[in-house]
């Protein structure tokens, strides 16, 4: 099943997500920027400046894990980085979206490496983390499509038995499957489920969805929230009310709004929609001191009024993305418990 693509994507560094940058003044105006992050030129020029590093999968991996980066479509640069603890049994596995706003970010992101490597370590567990493609140059559904190609990709190796992949197969409990992400990665978890919850209950097997884990889901409109416009942020904060924008006007297909139903999922009948999908718990975790609160905590509500299990947990004097860029002294206390609240979670389903 795929969704209608509405740009072509052009092809980036698959490790970096970075264009080489020899002389960005010869390509004109600056449409779209979002300072230190991404800059968009009147041509059509992206620069990604290289603000966090990437690393190598076997960099300082917390004791007993292991980490390999895979291909999964070498046509569109599709790949993943795979954390498997040593944990005795057969272990959930969460394939995971990182964050950026669809426009920035990798698996091989410095801030990503670190918290699922320690993710998978504490929480036993095998992540599958998705280097999905990138707006502008891949407008959402690309994300989307990337992210349902991962699932049909594991599917197809655990039903082949596949030998090259058997290093993160073997520990696998593939009736124990969970999708995840922070941020935009958790609107791509979330669009992924829903999809995954429109299709035939036979999709995935053998690979049984258990769960979804939203962290500081990014959704949008075009009314405010209270928390948008009056929000207490955080020194350094990872998101801002115009960066959310300009995320928006690069990813959503050329002239949607942000009423659009991949921005916002409630509007228009939205709620309404989601009753025929077979959707299963969530667990959404939102910060305090986000400017996404309230859009997260209407989520939820809808959710659950149309009879989905959703656990919500809210993390107090952080704001979003502290468990990857640490901008707060309550930073690494709430990463910690936020870890300990997915393994619970995952457990209990």
């Amino acid at each position: 099943m795929k969704f209608r693509r509405n740009m072509a994507a052009i092809s980036l560094d698959p490790r970096l997500n970075l264009q080489a940058t020899k002389n960005p003044n010869q390509h004109g105006v600056i449409l779209q920027e979002i300072e230190g992050l991404i800059r968009v030129h009147k041509d059509g020029y992206v620069e990604r400046p290289l603000m966090i590093p990437s690393v190598p999968s076997t960099l300082a991996l917390p004791p007993g894990v292991t980490a390999k980066d895979v291909v999964i479509d070498k046509f569109t640069n599709l790949w993943a980085r795979i954390y498997v603890p040593s944990h005795p049994g057969n272990l959930p596995v969460i394939v995971y979206f990182h964050g950026g706003g669809f426009c920035v970010g990798s698996a091989a992101w410095s801030c990503y490496h670190d918290f699922l490597a320690k993710l998978a370590s504490q929480a036993s567990c095998v992540i599958i983390s998705v280097n999905y493609r990138l707006a502008p140059e891949s407008r959402l559904p690309a994300a989307y499509d990337d992210g349902f190609k991962t699932l049909m990709w594991v599917k197809q190796h655990a039903l082949s038995e596949s030998t090259e992949q058997k290093w993160w197969l073997s520990k696998c409990n593939l009736s124990s499957l969970f999708i995840g992400g922070d941020s935009a990665g958790a609107n791509i978890a979330y669009n992924v489920t829903t999809q995954v919850g429109s299709c035939d209950p036979s999709i995935l097997r053998p690979l049984s969805l258990k769960g979804t884990v939203l962290i500081q889901p990014f959704f949008g409109g075009e009314g405010r929230t209270w928390s948008e416009k009056c929000a207490t942020q955080p020194p350094y904060s990872a998101l801002s009310l115009s960066s959310s924008d300009t995320y928006w006007r690069l990813s959503l297909p050329l002239g949607a709004s942000r009423d659009h139903p991949w921005c916002n999922p409630l509007v228009n009948a939205g709620v309404a929609k989601l009753r025929d999908l077979r959707l299963p718990s969530m667990m959404v975790s939102v910060s305090e001191l986000d400017i996404l609160k309230d859009r997260n905590f209407e989520l939820c509500s809808a959710l659950s009024s149309i009879g989905t299990r959703v656990e919500t947990v809210l993390y107090k004097g952080v704001g979003h993305a502290f468990q990857v860029l640490h901008n707060s002294q309550l930073s690494y206390s709430r990463t910690q418990e936020l870890i300990s609240h997915i393994k619970a979670f995952m457990i209990k389903q």
